[in-house]
């Protein structure tokens, strides 16, 4: 289990989303999108390894495991089902009240996507569908730039959320199990990052796979901003409207 199976377990125990906003798994279904085609595609693409051979040729091997595309593959799955928790069609959970993607965020979401859809078409129209020369412009550069999304994706996620907890002095309805499990997962993996370079003798596996290395570093960055919210700043503090909801419909939200 992971941190993305917590949230919709927390969800469904509590029949509630409150306390837990849309902008967060919206952000995470477009960010595990791009990151789990992008790792697929490093794992099991003959042109995209060739291509990352030539521009790494002291390391011609990616620093991209299964484990990376499994993990990645699973979080989508995860961050879908969480993002349709808001919908009380669907599950009849008590909402937030505001079941609705604030326009930033849309703004990044569509933005993101223009921007991958612009690259694709630049790299066709400048070197074409095959043949291309690993030095110009390639199709491995599509799968950068679909790492950048989920880099700014994973950044400004965690910002309306940390807002939340910010306005309510609360972190009520916000799980820290899954901070907890992510903070562990992003030591993990910027660890295993090192270890490989270091196995290759090269250090550039790092920056060739700047998406792993930028994900563990803002990751727990923000975790840090979690853990200070939920166990010095607002430790013990309830949400007053979340504990209001608990006593109109006679059952705890947290469980027992």
């Amino acid at each position: 289990m992971d941190l993305h199976d917590i949230v919709p377990i927390l969800n469904w125990k509590r029949r509630s989303t409150q306390g837990f906003g849309i902008d967060f798994p919206t952000l995470n279904v477009l960010g595990f999108v791009c990151y789990s085609v992008s790792t697929c595609f490093f794992l099991y693409s003959p042109t995209i390894r060739e291509q990352y051979a030539a521009r790494h040729p002291l390391a011609p091997e990616p620093t991209v495991r299964f484990n990376d595309a499994a993990f990645g593959i699973h979080a989508v799955l995860m961050v879908l089902l969480t993002y349709s928790q808001f919908f009380s069609s669907l599950w009849g959970f008590k909402g937030s009240g505001r079941a609705r993607t604030s326009r930033p965020v849309l703004g990044i979401f569509w933005g993101s996507l223009f921007a991958v859809a612009a690259v694709a078409g630049f790299v066709y129209r400048q070197s074409g569908a095959y043949g291309q020369s690993p030095r110009d412009w390639a199709w491995i550069d599509v799968l950068y730039t679909l790492g950048y999304v989920k880099l700014v994706c994973t950044f400004v996620k965690y910002i309306p959320q940390a807002w939340m907890n910010y306005q309510r002095k609360s972190t009520q309805g916000w799980s820290i199990d899954q901070i907890l499990f992510d903070m562990v997962g992003g030591i993990l993996s910027l660890l295993q990052l090192l270890i490989d370079a270091s196995f290759q003798g090269d250090w550039s596996g790092i920056t060739g796979n700047s998406l792993k290395f930028g994900l563990s570093n803002i990751s727990i960055a923000f975790d840090l901003i979690f853990i200070t919210q939920h166990y010095i700043l607002y430790r013990d503090q309830l949400d007053e409207s979340i504990e209001a909801t608990e006593e109109e419909t006679g059952r705890p939200l947290l469980g027992s």
